[in-house]
């Protein structure tokens, strides 16, 4: 007789009011049939109070089963918390952390970090979110390392993911963990989808603004960029020492001069790489980084992917 693994059980936890996209990428992973394609998960939404649960699309899915599901599970995965100030009931927290217990690991996608993280089993760990809600999720669990540049972070037992789109590519990561580069590659095929994506967030985030919060110079610098401009004459610029100027850029930017100076030519770099046509080596010059080759170390270091890369990816037709 042949070997027939045991199936992994995959249980989603939804709430009112659930958005269908966070999931969609559940289903599409773990869910869904395909003809070619081994079936490897065994897959069921549960809620608290079984019944209907409305959706962000306006209207309500049937979800029959409670949180007794979570019992057997080996995938525990939350598909957004929204609103993201919302608690945890009592029932929930404890069936999350039983199911941990239990052995199941608990992912979650986008928002959903916020609930995982009113458990405490993110506590004194990395987690990642959506870039626009990093900042909150900080702020509100400060035991938690939030990565905000990271599509997902991945510690075994729990797992977090960024925007809703970065929920598949951690999808499609744990199904490599659990079957193979080669399963999760066929899968990926299915879905018309890269298997991986280079970078992280960062080239998703919209550029840095050019505010005027240092007395003009940050216009003033943003229009001089093409040249060898350095903090020296930026201070020059203000008739202050390099010295004040840095402490008056971490007071006001929470950042150096220099570090500005670099994000703010990355961020022009970003523009002409979506709105023109112009090569790399053009581009290195007119922001001021000398060379094609010293743009796509920064860039590469700042935005988490190569000039090239990103241009695929953001070229405005």
């Amino acid at each position: 007789m042949g070997y027939f693994p045991a199936m992994h059980r995959v249980v989603v936890m939804v709430r009112p009011v659930q958005s269908t996209f966070e999931l969609g990428c559940a289903v599409e992973v773990f869910g869904t049939q395909r003809a070619g394609v081994p079936q490897y998960y065994e897959f069921e939404v549960c809620t608290e109070t079984p019944g209907p649960v409305p959706t962000t699309a306006g209207y309500a899915i049937s979800v029959a089963k409670g949180l007794s599901a979570l019992a057997s599970a080996d995938t525990v995965l939350i598909p957004g918390w929204m609103p993201v100030e919302a608690p945890l009931s009592a029932r929930v927290r404890r069936a999350l952390l039983q199911a941990h217990a239990h052995g199941a690991r608990l992912v979650t996608i986008c928002s959903g970090v916020f609930a995982l993280a009113r458990t405490g089993l993110l506590d004194g760990r990395s987690a990642t979110t959506h870039w626009s809600r990093a900042a909150q999720l900080a702020r509100d669990f400060p035991q938690v390392r939030v990565e905000p540049d990271m599509l997902y972070v991945d510690h075994g037992d729990v797992a977090t993911s960024a925007g809703a789109g970065a929920g598949i590519d951690l999808c499609l990561h744990l199904v490599r963990q659990d079957h193979g580069a080669a399963h999760a590659a066929l899968l990926a095929r299915h879905m018309v989808l890269p298997p991986h994506r280079e970078g992280g967030q960062v080239q998703y985030m919209p550029a840095l603004s050019t505010a005027d919060t240092v007395n003009g110079l940050l216009e003033w610098a943003g229009a001089r960029l093409a040249t060898p401009l350095s903090v020296s004459d930026m201070a020059a610029y203000l008739s202050i020492s390099p010295r004040t100027l840095a402490r008056r850029f971490t007071d006001q930017l929470g950042t150096s001069p220099g570090a500005w100076l670099l994000s703010r030519r990355v961020a022009e770099a970003r523009t002409l790489l979506e709105e023109t046509d112009l090569p790399v080596e053009a581009i290195a010059a007119r922001v001021g980084l000398t060379s094609a080759v010293n743009l796509r170390r920064r860039f590469r270091a700042q935005v988490g992917t190569t000039p090239g890369g990103y241009r695929r990816a953001f070229r405005v037709p």
